[in-house]
């Protein structure tokens, strides 16, 4: 039985352009829940729009992806799995110049051949610029 797990670095644009660090650090934690929202509802194009046209997709054990249009054959190929379900929650912010970083718990669910549950879970960095 062959299991896939995708753990991914993003690389997205996000303005970071106001003074006060702790406002910056909830606003990139609430849109990372929202784009967590878009994914768990299986929106291609919304998920999609978080990323950045030269964002990085790094998952254990795949190539490297670069740029929307790879990303967007990842989303489509996950969502065309009717097991496949997604999600993923802020632990922890910070803001350092332009760079935003974020560690978070995510949970992927995929029925295996027999058509059981699998639920693999672990720790995400997105890296929001």
């Amino acid at each position: 039985m062959k299991h896939c797990i995708i753990i991914f670095f993003s690389i997205t644009v996000l303005g970071c352009n106001s003074n006060n660090k702790s406002q910056e650090q909830q606003h990139l934690i609430q849109t990372s829940k929202q784009w967590s929202d878009a994914a768990s509802n299986r929106d291609v194009n919304k998920t999609l729009s978080y990323w950045a046209d030269d964002a990085v997709v790094m998952a254990a054990g795949q190539p490297v992806l670069k740029g929307k249009a790879e990303i967007k054959k990842m989303i489509e190929a996950n969502f065309s799995n009717p097991s496949f379900r997604i999600s993923w929650s802020p632990k922890t912010a910070d803001i350092e110049g332009n760079m935003g970083y974020l560690i978070e718990d995510a949970k992927i669910t995929t029925d295996d051949s027999l058509g059981k549950p699998i639920t693999q879970r672990f720790k995400t960095v997105t890296i929001w610029k």
